[in-house]
């Protein structure tokens, strides 16, 4: 994460278009954040949307406004996101989940940084930073034709890729504390604190849903607490269940796969990005492998 942070602080000033790559609540929207406030644009409008979440039959007067009248209800002028955002920064999330339709709209504004508003003929011209995010494999959905490879070329210009949290566990403890400084604020009882058996316990989960997840049971763990210190039964958190070895049709090969495995994560201190990477394959595969084999990773692997 400090790869990622510095390079992302490093093009902020660069003032082109980013694509933040990640799972589901890695924490994309905060490395955005930080391309804004070290921008030249970091007193100009930063403006979130959620564009995987639009309906395709709203997706234009969203993004580029509508005249009074344009359609059925519309009864005054709507400002849209890239108007709202002249001059800064629009964060565009989801933006894997994008409909065909809105990404042939999308393309055109970022081609020629001109649109229309729903229901007029006036051109109106628009200088918007573009950051994206996207938790989508783009590579495999431009294979399969469900997002358009000019438009992946446009946004993804410079790509921060934002590893999961099973993948970064020396930020688990500080994250949590300040989740903790948050959601601790105008307590009754000041001073929270989490017990190093709640410590162990965030250490140890696997936190699938990264970041989000963690924050979550942070909250929980403030909410649902007796006394100042906060126990692992305050968290909420799920077991972590490690799955069995698959029945193997040839034990030695295995056997072989499990050490050269082994041997690559340890390699790379438990990076599994660095270890696939290593190995040849990507992180999915590398993860398919470790389950596959039985292959348990927390600090170090192990079987």
């Amino acid at each position: 994460m400090h790869e990622v942070v510095t390079l992302a602080t490093r093009i902020a000033r660069a003032d082109v278009p980013v694509l933040i790559s990640g799972p589901s609540g890695a924490g994309k929207e905060s490395i955005a954040e930080i391309i804004q406030a070290n921008s030249e644009r970091k007193a100009r409008p930063f403006v979130r949307v959620n564009v995987g979440a639009i309906p395709d039959d709203l997706m234009e007067s969203e993004l580029f406004g509508a005249e009074a009248g344009a359609f059925t209800g519309s009864q005054k002028l709507r400002i849209g996101r890239f108007e709202t955002a002249d001059g800064g920064t629009l964060f565009l999330d989801e933006i894997g989940n994008l409909s065909a339709a809105g990404q042939m709209k999308l393309l055109r504004v970022l081609q020629s940084g001109e649109y229309e508003r729903l229901g007029s003929s006036s051109t109106r011209r628009v200088d918007v930073r573009i950051i994206s995010a996207t938790n989508c494999d783009l590579g495999q959905a431009i294979q399969e034709s469900r997002f358009r490879e000019d438009l992946y070329f446009r946004l993804n210009v410079v790509e921060l890729s934002v590893p999961p949290l099973a993948d970064r566990p020396d930020d688990i403890l500080p994250l949590a504390q300040q989740f903790l400084s948050e959601f601790g604020q105008g307590e009754n009882a000041p001073g929270l604190s989490f017990s190093k058996e709640a410590e162990q316990a965030l250490l140890r989960h696997s936190w699938p849903g990264n970041v989000r997840e963690l924050r979550n049971a942070v909250q929980r763990g403030v909410l649902t607490r007796t006394r100042p210190v906060i126990e692992p039964a305050d968290l909420g958190l799920r077991p972590r269940v490690v799955p069995a070895p698959a029945p193997s049709k040839n034990a030695a090969s295995d056997q072989d796969d499990r050490v050269r495995l082994e041997e690559a994560l340890t390699r790379a201190r438990g990076v599994v990005a660095d270890a696939a990477t290593e190995l040849g394959i990507s992180r999915q595969a590398l993860y398919r492998k470790m389950e596959r084999l039985g292959i348990v990773l927390e600090r170090r692997p192990k079987a």
